[in-house]
Formats: C-alpha cells, structure tokens, sequence
C-alpha cells in the first residue's frame, strides 16, 4: 500500500515527537512492505510567524491531498497574548471544521509495567481500558465570543444532527468493546446537556439495543473517573468535558506523553496527534516522551489505512520497550533515556 501523510509538526516538542513517529512509520512499512510518502507543512504558531496565519491555505491544500494528518502540537507562550486575534490554536480548530473531523477517539488504557508509578491505587488500575469520545467541532468553542464593555460571552449550541453522529460513532465502538457508552452531560443546567441526554437516549435505544447506556453528570463523572475508572467502557461527550475529561484520563495511565487521538469524520483525512500539549519549557532538549505520538501512528494504520497487523506490531512494540524498563523523564528521574533513544528502541522492538 502507498500511503501520503500530511506532517505538520508545529510547535514546541512537536517537530521532536513528529519525527520520532515518523521513524517508526517508515519501520512499519519496510517490515510489512509499504510505501510512504509524507510532505511537512506549517500550523500553529510556526504558521502565525512564518505566514501571519495559524493555518495557511497551502497547509489546508495538502491535508486535504493527504490520505492522513500526523500532527505534533501547537501553541506556546510566544503567541499566548490574550488581547491577540490570531492564535496557534485557531489553527488546529479550523482545521478540524474544514475537514468535518467530529469525532476525537481518545483510548486510555493501563501499562502493568507503569502501574507503580501513577498516583491512585494499583486496586483501582486493574482492568482500565476506556475510550473516550469527544465531539470536536461544535460547543462552546466554535460559538459566538464577544464582549460587551466588562463583559465577556462564548455561547455553546448544540444540534440534533451534532449529537447523533458522534453518538453513533461511540454505538458502533462499544459494540465491538464491552456494549456499555456512559454519556456526560451537565443536564441539570446546561439546556445543550438536556439535548444531548435525549438524543443519546434515542440513538441508542433504536439503534444500538444491545449496548447498555448510563449518564453521567460531568462533575460526578470527574470524581468515578479516578476512584472507578475500570467500571467504564465507551464514554461520549462534548467537546469541552471531553477536553477536560480526556486530560484527567491521562494520570491513569502515568503521563499525558504516553496517549494517541484520533480525529475523524464521515469521510476524508483522519488527523493523529499525541493528546500532550506543545510544551516549550522542555522543546529542543530531547528529552521529551514520543510515545504518545508512536501510538498516534498505530491508531493511524488502524484507522486510515485498516492495516490491523501493522498497528497491532507498534502497540506491541510500545509494550515490550515499557516492559523492559525504557523510561523517559516523565515517567522517571531514575536514568531516564531520551526522545530520540526511546523511538530507537521502539523501531528495533518491531
């Protein structure tokens, strides 16, 4: 298979994760006789300095050209001024609008070999495996902002049309998982959250019968998410809890550098991206995890390409360099290896 990968690395730690994935790609495809052909182009804030836009025209064009869209992360403190109207994160939402990516697949799952090293009791770890689905392109963050003197307004709206297509994205997931979706909401206040209750009540009593449903009131979900995170399969939500809640996820599996995303719609490029943020205090020390990244790059073969084997021999490969003790310095003080070594070892480990 010939596969053409869109590369934007972006900002911060990004050009370092990017390239650490892209290695084991190029891994993947010599061992399960694949070609790969990636272009790079610019996002976020690299985009703002070099074109005065957080994602240029030409950067679109390819993407849209592109069978997948690795991303590495945008945003940093150069471009963090409030008062600016143009902002590296304005990139990675366009982005996501332009393509129709609706659905963000946010798996978290718990490595026995990091167990000691997250902070909850190893009673609670045992058998975590969820995923999250976020909705990604409506909500608060897409709504009207404005201000009107000292005040400031984001409106949040939701459609009919919105919430049915991610929830039967999480339908079909939990389907082929454990046939249980729990959906967050805020439905005792937010009249969004009494429309996504409905609609997620509907969508799966008629179309999904065989699955379990539960609701969940976001604040609620934020304590059982930590004291009983195995009692979860498919959770689904909207795009600012899912922002939140995926981030929280993270410490169960040990660090926001070890989990991958998936954002896809109903046709089209899928964008693949670590779940960690740009991270500039640390960018150019090589010192940061790639494997949030690596792990992009599976759910990308999965995904895009339903290259089953080839996803399953990263993942497994992941596993095997864990299991042998490879810790970067935001699993470990104690000898941690670098950016570049713990990509080394994943590649030689397939």
């Amino acid at each position: 298979m010939h596969m053409r990968i869109a590369v934007l690395p972006g900002d911060g730690i990004g050009p370092e994760v990017t390239v650490a994935g892209l290695g084991v790609l190029d891994r993947v495809a010599q061992r399960f006789g694949h070609s790969v052909e990636t272009r790079q182009a610019l996002i976020g804030g690299a985009a703002i300095d070099a074109c005065g836009a957080p994602l240029p025209d030409a950067t679109l064009a390819l993407c849209r050209d592109s069978d997948a869209i690795l991303l590495g992360a945008v945003g940093g403190p150069k471009w963090s001024d409030p008062q600016s109207k143009v902002r590296p994160e304005q990139g990675l939402l366009r982005l996501r609008s332009e393509l129709g990516l609706f659905a963000n697949l946010r798996p978290v799952t718990v490595h026995p070999a990091l167990i000691d090293l997250v902070p909850i009791k190893a009673d609670r770890l045992r058998g975590v495996d969820l995923l999250v689905v976020r909705e990604l392109t409506g909500g608060i963050y897409f709504g009207e902002k404005r201000r009107e003197g000292d005040v400031a307004i984001d409106g949040c709206r939701y459609s009919v049309g919105e919430v049915e297509r991610v929830v039967r994205v999480a339908g079909r997931l939990a389907k082929a998982r454990g046939k249980r979706v729990t959906q967050v909401d805020k439905a005792n206040v937010l009249e969004t959250s009494r429309l996504w209750r409905e609609v997620t009540t509907r969508v799966m009593r008629d179309e999904f019968p065989d699955v379990a449903i539960e609701h969940q009131l976001v604040d609620s979900m934020a304590m059982h998410l930590i004291s009983k995170p195995s009692a979860f399969d498919v959770i689904v939500t909207e795009n600012l809890f899912g922002d939140i809640l995926t981030d929280e996820a993270a410490v169960l599996a040990g660090s926001l550098g070890l989990l991958p995303s998936a954002s896809i719609g109903s046709g089209g490029p899928g964008v693949y991206e670590p779940i960690h943020g740009s991270a500039p205090d640390i960018a150019g020390r090589n010192i940061a995890n790639p494997i949030g990244t690596i792990l992009s790059v599976a759910m990308m073969l999965r995904w895009s390409f339903q290259l089953e084997a080839e996803a399953a021999a990263i993942e497994k490969a992941v596993s095997d360099v864990l299991h042998g003790g490879a810790r970067t310095a935001d699993l470990s003080q104690d000898n941690p290896i670098g950016t570049d070594a713990m990509a080394r070892l994943v590649v030689e480990a397939i």
